[in-house]
C-alpha cells in the first residue's frame, strides 16, 4: 500500500514552503472579491456624464438591451416580420400612454419607455381612435350649435372621417420620417448628434397624440374660451414630451439649428391641434336655404337668411 505521505498534494506542500520562506508575501483568497482600480471608473464620474447617460444612454447599456432583446429577424414580406412591431402587452401600452400624458421632468421618453421594445400597436390605434373621436365630436358640436334653429336640418358629414384620417396619419408618419432623415443628416456632420430610429420616432409621435382624444371629446362644449384653454393645455403636455425627447438629441448641434429644430417640431404640433379645432369645431355659420314666398302676380320671391 502507498504510504500516507504519498497521498498528500505536492502543490500545497510547495505553497507552504514558499510561505515559510517569505512570510510577508501577499496572498489572494478565492472568496475575496477582486478590487477594481478606481481609475477605470473615472470616466463615469465626469461632470454631466450621469445626466447624458440618463437621457440618451451609454453604448454599453444599448448593447445590453440589444443582446437581451435579440430576436430572430424574418423576411419583410412575411407576416412574422410585421408581427414583431405589435408584440406588446396591455401594461406596456398603458405605461407608455401614462408617460405621454404625465411627462417626468429630466426623463427621456424613448429611453424610459420605448427603446426596450418599440411598437406600432399603440400609435396605430391611438391615431385611429383620434380620427373617429374628432369626426364624431365635430358633428355633435355642429349639431348642438345649431340646435333649436327652425331652418336648420342636421345632416351627418361623413367626409370629416376621411379628412381627419388623412390629416392625422399623414402627420404621424410624414413628420417622423422627415425628422428621422434630418437627424441622420446632422449625425453625419456632428458626431455628438443622437439619431433615433424611425420606429422610435413614430412611437413618440403616436403616443403624444393620446392627450387629444379626451380633449376632442371636451371640444363638444360650445364655448370658444373653454376650447382654447383645452387646446393650450394639451399642447403643453404633448409638446413637453416632444421637447424632452428630441432636445437632448440636437443640443450638441449648432445652437441656431437646435433651436430651429425644436421650434419646428412644436410649430407643426400646434398647427395640427389648432387646425383640427378650427376646421372641425369652429366652422363658420352655414347659409340656410331661404324660404320661398309666393307673390300675387304669380312669381316667387326668395329671401336669404343666415
Amino acid at each position: 500500500m502507498a504510504a500516507a505521505d504519498d497521498l498528500k498534494f505536492q502543490e500545497f506542500d510547495d505553497a507552504a514552503n514558499l510561505l515559510a520562506a517569505n512570510p510577508d508575501a501577499t496572498t489572494i483568497s478565492i472568496d475575496e472579491p477582486v478590487e477594481i482600480p478606481k481609475n477605470q471608473h473615472s470616466r463615469l464620474q465626469e461632470p454631466g456624464r450621469e445626466e447624458d447617460d440618463e437621457l440618451l444612454g451609454t453604448d454599453d447599456s444599448d448593447k445590453t438591451e440589444l443582446l437581451a432583446g435579440q430576436k430572430k429577424s424574418a423576411p419583410f414580406w412575411t407576416f412574422e416580420y410585421y408581427q414583431t412591431f405589435f408584440d406588446v402587452d396591455t401594461y406596456q401600452v398603458l405605461d407608455r400612454i401614462k408617460g405621454s400624458v404625465f411627462p417626468v421632468p429630466g426623463k427621456n421618453f424613448v429611453r424610459l419607455y420605448i427603446r426596450s421594445n418599440p411598437d406600432l400597436y399603440g400609435p396605430f390605434w391611438i391615431c385611429a381612435t383620434l380620427v373617429f373621436t374628432i369626426a364624431v365630436s365635430g358633428n355633435l358640436s355642429n349639431f348642438f350649435i345649431h340646435l333649436g334653429k327652425p331652418t336648420y336640418h342636421y345632416v351627418p358629414e361623413f367626409r370629416k372621417v376621411s379628412i381627419a384620417a388623412t390629416t392625422i396619419y399623414a402627420y404621424a408618419w410624414l413628420v417622423p420620417l422627415a425628422l428621422w432623415g434630418f437627424l441622420m443628416w446632422r449625425n453625419s456632420k456632428v458626431m455628438n448628434i443622437v439619431s433615433y430610429s424611425f420606429l422610435e420616432i413614430v412611437c413618440v409621435y403616436g403616443y403624444s397624440l393620446f392627450i387629444y382624444i379626451p380633449t376632442a371629446i371636451l371640444w363638444i362644449i360650445p364655448q370658444k374660451v373653454v376650447r382654447w384653454v383645452l387646446v393650450v393645455f394639451s399642447l403643453c403636455l404633448s409638446g413637453t414630451v416632444l421637447v424632452m425627447t428630441f432636445w437632448p438629441a440636437v443640443r450638441d448641434d449648432n445652437r441656431r439649428i437646435a433651436l430651429a429644430t425644436v421650434g419646428t417640431i412644436l410649430l407643426l404640433h400646434a398647427l395640427l391641434a389648432v387646425g383640427c379645432l378650427a376646421y372641425f369645431f369652429d366652422a363658420p355659420e352655414l347659409d340656410f336655404p331661404a324660404p320661398v314666398i309666393p307673390a300675387h302676380n304669380g312669381t316667387t320671391v326668395t329671401t336669404k337668411s343666415h
